[in-house]
Parts: C-alpha cells; structure tokens; sequence
C-alpha cells in the first residue's frame, strides 16, 4: 500500500459510443463522487469496411480527450484508469490512435478484452445497486458491444461480450437513418442470432434479479415510464409497445418519444433491437437499472492496485494452480529476481519502478504454466496461455508485456519480440527478461539450496555476475549454462561476463 493514497481518482472508458469521465475523491478508503463528463463521440461509427478508424472520428475523439485531460493533467498516473472497448479492439489502426490519444489525455490508455469489461461492469453494478437477489444478471448495451454477466455479491461467475452494440446495429440495419419493419424484423433476427449460443447460459432460470446497465437501457427506462408503457422499470409488454411504435417511423427524425435524448436518437432503435431480443432470449420479465457501469467498475479496481489488493495478484495465483507449476521453485526464483533488482544502480531504470517489479513477480510465477502441456517448447505455451487467456484484471497490453518476458526467458533472445509494446516497456522489458533468464539459469538444479552471494551489475548492454572464488569451478553446469546464456545474449547484442 503506498504511503499516502491520492487525494482524487479518476477512471475514463472510451467506448464505442460515448465515452466517459468519473472523477472521486478518496477519503479513509470511502469514495465521494466530483465530477462527471460524458461524450457521444460515435467511436464505433467512424469504422470502415476495413475496420479502419477515420480520421474526421479520430479526430472527434481527440478533442473529447484534451477536454477531459484538462480536468486530470495533473492527477499522478497510478490515480487514472483510462480504457478502450470493442472498436479499440477491432481498429487496425488502434495502436496509431492510441499514442495519439495518450497525448491528448496525458495519461496511459489500455484495451481491455470483452470478458474483462464484463467483469468490470459488474464491479460497477455491484457497488452501486443494493439487492437481496443471491445471483443477478447484468447486461450492458455499448455501442459495439453487449456484456452479459451473473454474479454473486461482487463476484462475476459467468461473463460473455457479444458483437453487437447499439452503434454496430443501428449502422448496419438502419444506415442512412431509414427504419422500415423488414429492417426491424432483420435486426431482431441478427440479435436473436447473436445471442442463441449464450442463451442457455443466461437464461432467466439461473439467476433471480435483471439490471440493465448503460445509456441504452436507461433511454429506453426514461422512455417506456414516460409514454405509460412500463411502471415500474423495464418490461415485455413496454419494449414491444416500443418496437411497435418504432416500426411504424420511416426514419429516425420521425422518432418523437417523451424523455429521449436528441443525441440518442440515432442509435436508439439499434439498442431497443438488442433490448428486445435480450429480453425474448433470456425470457427476462422485469429489469431495473443502474447508474453504475464501466467507469465505475474501474474506480473499484484502481481502489484495489491502491490500497494492496490488486485483482491481477489473485488471477495468477489462481493460473500458476491451475497449470499445476512448481510453486517453490517459481518463490526461488522470484527471491534471486529480487535480489537482482536490489543490487542494480541508478544508472538501471528498473529498480525504482515498482510496476517492473509487479510484472517480474508475475513473470516468475507463470513462466513454467506451459509445462503443463509440454515439456518441450513450453516458454511458447506459456506465452500463449498469457497472451490469449482471460486474466481478471489484465488488459490487453499487459498481457503482451507478461507473455514476451516469458516467451523470451530461455533459449535465443529475440528484442523483434519486444518491439511492438507500449512505451515504456519496449525499453525495460528486453532488460526484465534477462534478469529472469539469469536467475533461471542460477536454479537450473532446482534444489533448495541457497546461492552464494553475487554481484550483478547491468550497464547498458554489459552485464557482470560475480562469485565467490571457486565457486564457479565447483560448480560445472551452472558454468557451462551461463557460457551458453553468453551466447545467447550477444546474439541479441549483450555483453555477459561472470566469474
């Protein structure tokens, strides 16, 4: 836990629709509301056939993030949580827009996977909806995407993101604003579609309470209260007086609802189609909704990183388990690891930055994961599991960053492989690597047995290991894999020498 938490937090969701601001101040561990700040920006809209995000959208975006990156410029980076959603996941230009949009907010943005935001959009609800109900469905409308999650408390047991949002729809069913009954029955058909492999899953028979969490269901909530269709929250009979209504408008500007937002309206019938099909699906009968959502969920598990109780910890443990690894082994190895760190100077990076730390203690836990499959090769099964699994808590780009140290933790160092991260792992993680590689060699024997004391030092791209007299000779294998782990730097272009 650092010494003094921030004074105030903030968490940013760039979603395919709107994107959104929450700004907290944080007193004894309690959150108390300060500011909000939301934009239609239409992320999701300015995808090409191509799936690449054009310039006037990009631009859009960006002068929401200088808006919003005035209000925290100043906020200490690990006091912002800044995420993307479906279409950064979709972009081919995503990484483009990224260093840009960075910029324009001053703090880091991270992409996160569909079952990750499902997971935070839960913590989100949980914390902001008292209920009695043992098992809750959560369902969030975006603009690209719908989450789906049953959870417990504040536990996400089952969680799904489907490809279909409110923008996504409405773009593709409704282009051009025209809305005719064939669209509708189109729409409802591709949603329905889209839902039937999950709709065992999330059926109404498995949990005992319904919330919709989003701008979408609460447009349509305002909606159906307003014009008398619904009493008391969301219904069957109130969304199919509200499709029935919509089918009857040749186009959205005909569209003349109690309580609608104007700059909702264009994608309002695409959210009333999911909406719809969600409830048929599920054989939902009543939903009520939440104030919480994605940004929320988000201040939750920054209060976690803050106060020493980081979700990414508990994901680990739970996958070095499950992948049966060797965890003394894996604790040895962090200990040299750390050890390691201890010794380097200030011309090292490394030691004085604790998020290098936290990734190196992953690293060690997880580097054997792939024994599990195989022996051989099983550095590259490792990363695989790393790179595509769903890890609680992780985003996208940490799960890069985790998967290349342990990719490249043994045999021939690659630096092509750390190229692509994000600024500033491209530089440290090559040097993260290499620390774990040597404490690997050290405990090749994997015996309990505690090293000698030694010296390392790294200067750029020399490196030196020091023993004590003799033991290297005592030693012959460990000798003979530190003459091989030389060979195996200096191709990549580092200097080792020990003795």
């Amino acid at each position: 836990m650092p010494k003094k938490p921030p004074r105030y937090v903030a968490a940013v969701d760039l979603g395919s629709n709107s994107f959104h601001m929450i700004v907290c101040r944080l007193s004894n561990g309690k959150l108390q509301t300060v500011d909000r700040l939301r934009e239609m920006v239409r992320l999701a809209a300015g995808l090409d056939k191509k799936n690449v995000l054009d310039n006037d959208t990009q631009k859009r975006a960006l002068a929401c993030l200088e808006r919003f990156g005035e209000r925290i410029r100043d906020f200490p980076p690990d006091s912002v949580r800044a995420v993307g959603t479906n279409t950064l996941r979709q972009a081919k230009n995503a990484q483009e827009f990224l260093e840009k949009a960075e910029k324009a907010l001053n703090h880091r943005i991270h992409v996160i996977s569909g079952v990750e935001e499902a997971r935070l959009i839960y913590q989100g609800v949980a914390h902001s909806v008292a209920s009695t109900a043992d098992l809750r469905l959560v369902v969030d409308i975006g603009g690209g995407s719908t989450e789906y999650i049953i959870g417990s408390e504040d536990i996400a047991k089952k969680k799904e993101s489907v490809k279909m949002g409110c923008v996504s729809i409405s773009n593709r069913f409704f282009s051009d604003g025209k809305l005719t009954k064939p669209a509708f029955n189109k729409a409802l058909l591709y949603a329905e579609q889209q839902l039937e492999p999950f709709q065992k899953k999330f059926h109404r028979k498995h949990w005992q309470e319904a919330i919709g969490s989003s701008g979408s269901w609460r447009s349509i909530d305002k909606v159906l209260q307003a014009a008398g269709w619904s009493k008391n929250g969301i219904t069957m009979n109130g969304l199919e007086q509200l499709l029935s209504y919509l089918k009857q408008c040749s186009h959205i500007n005909d569209i003349n609802l109690p309580d609608l937002d104007k700059e909702r309206t264009p994608v309002f019938p695409g959210g009333a189609v999911i909406a719809y099909a969600t409830f048929k699906m599920l054989d939902i009968e009543q939903m009520i909704v939440s104030d919480g959502a994605l940004r929320e969920g988000l201040i939750q598990d920054l209060l976690g990183r803050i106060y020493n109780c980081d979700i990414r910890s508990a994901t680990v443990k739970s996958l070095a388990e499950r992948y049966h690894t060797d965890q003394q082994h894996c604790a040895r190895i962090n200990y040299t690891v750390r050890k390691m760190l201890a010794q380097l100077g200030a011309n090292c990076p490394l030691p004085n930055n604790p998020e290098a730390k936290q990734f190196l203690d992953w690293a060690c836990d997880l580097h054997e994961i792939g024994h599990d499959i195989a022996h051989t090769q099983y550095h590259k099964h490792s990363a695989y599991i790393i790179e595509n699994g769903d890890l609680a808590g992780f985003t996208h780009q940490d799960q890069l960053l985790l998967g290349a140290i342990v990719r490249q933790h043994r045999k021939k160092l690659s630096l092509s492989a750390f190229t692509d991260l994000h600024a500033p792992w491209d530089k440290l993680a090559p040097l993260m690597t290499i620390i774990l590689r040597l404490a690997v060699v050290l405990h090749r024997n994997r015996l309990d047995h505690e090293l000698p004391e030694f010296r390392l030092s790294i200067v750029k791209t020399k490196i030196e290991l020091r023993f004590p007299a003799h033991w290297l000779m005592q030693s012959p294998l460990t000798h003979a894999d530190l003459i091989q782990e030389a060979d195996y730097l200096k191709s990549a272009g580092y200097k080792l020498a020990f003795s």
